[in-house]
């Protein structure tokens, strides 16, 4: 318990270095809606709807007049560009197929050729329910190699070690089998980056779907990017304050910060409860989609509307478990703050 203490002390001297070297973001951040209630009917999503509404959000948030030129003013013809999905959800909650196509479409509009491009996330269970065909999608989809796919260069380290498992970068076992855990003095305080996003990836589109996640608040824009991109990470997801706040340095790292150009919340599908592993008596047809080049501030205003579902269902709070948000804003990631967003409703 002593140890905890102390390693939790110094974690928040450095948090509070960290956010004295970097001032909160001061433009107002917007975050971009559209809605239409022919996107999604008992979990179908119809993809010349959700095409619509994808073209509609990447105009708002580039300011371009057509497609073609808003893809193109996000990512270059040189950059590698992958889509961060979350395929967590199984059939009916992983990001939606269509919602990607029409990424991709709009993508090779603007020049970039569909089989360079990178569809991933930490593992791939029931994207092929959610309609994804690996074999003949035009693009490349993937999952992280357990083991293999961490990079050994790029690590986060902090002060509370978890328990490594078979598939963390430093397991050490026999790799013929898949024990569950390693002995139980088999911990680390360090945590390794995906290949994917250290090295195959440029520029990213990051599209996750919204949900609660109950270790964490929700499974939003910022949980997207770290948690499922580096390994040893239950020590991150345990429902602390200090796993929530770890999220918002992670994100913090050049390897995302700097390489996240677009993200797209998927709303088509809502989960208010036991996210982001499905719960299908949790979900609402929200028939939405967000859009914003701040992640902070689209994080803090789905948990806003999360958070209204659960209190309507006598749930309990998710907000003390996702502190990053606010971590985030402090650290200049983007605006946490309310009063700093704008919402702005694009129509049907």
């Amino acid at each position: 318990m002593l140890m905890r203490n102390v390693a939790l002390v110094f974690l928040c001297a450095m948090y509070c270095e960290l956010a004295q070297a970097q001032q909160p973001a001061t433009t107002p951040s917007i975050v971009y809606t559209v809605h239409n209630p022919d996107a999604i009917k008992d979990y179908e999503a119809n993809p010349r709807v959700v095409r619509e509404m994808v073209n509609r959000l990447v105009l708002a948030v580039t300011g371009q007049s057509d497609v073609e030129k808003a893809w193109a003013s996000l990512v270059s013809p040189n950059d590698r560009v992958g889509i961060k999905i979350c395929a967590a959800g199984g059939e009916l909650f992983t990001t939606h197929h269509a919602i990607v196509n029409a990424i991709v479409d709009g993508l090779a509009a603007a020049g970039h050729p569909r089989s360079g491009i990178i569809v991933w996330d930490r593992s791939l269970g029931g994207i092929k329910e959610a309609g994804y065909r690996p074999t003949t999608d035009s693009y490349q989809v993937k999952a992280i190699a357990p083991h293999d796919g961490y990079d050994a260069k790029t690590v986060v380290s902090a002060p509370v070690a978890g328990k490594l498992v078979w598939g963390d970068f430093e397991y050490v076992g026999d790799l013929g089998k898949m024990p569950l855990f390693a002995a139980a003095d088999a911990t680390s305080n360090v945590s390794h980056f995906s290949k994917i996003v250290s090295n195959e990836v440029d520029k990213v589109i990051n599209v996750p779907v919204m949900s609660v996640s109950e270790t964490n608040g929700i499974a939003g824009c910022i949980y997207n990017m770290t948690i499922p991109n580096i390994d040893n990470w239950r020590r991150f997801a345990q429902g602390s304050r200090f796993g929530a706040e770890s999220l918002a340095e992670i994100y913090a790292s050049p390897l995302i910060a700097k390489k996240v150009v677009f993200n797209l919340m998927d709303g088509l599908i809502a989960q208010y409860a036991g996210g982001p592993q499905p719960q299908p008596n949790y979900a609402v047809h929200h028939a939405t989609l967000y859009a914003s080049k701040d992640p902070v501030a689209l994080d803090a205003i789905a948990l806003k509307r999360l958070e209204e579902w659960r209190k309507r269902g006598s749930l309990r709070p998710v907000g003390p478990v996702a502190a990053y948000i606010d971590f985030a804003g402090q650290l200049g990631l983007g605006n946490s703050a309310t009063n700093r967003i704008e919402i702005r409703n694009i129509g049907r």
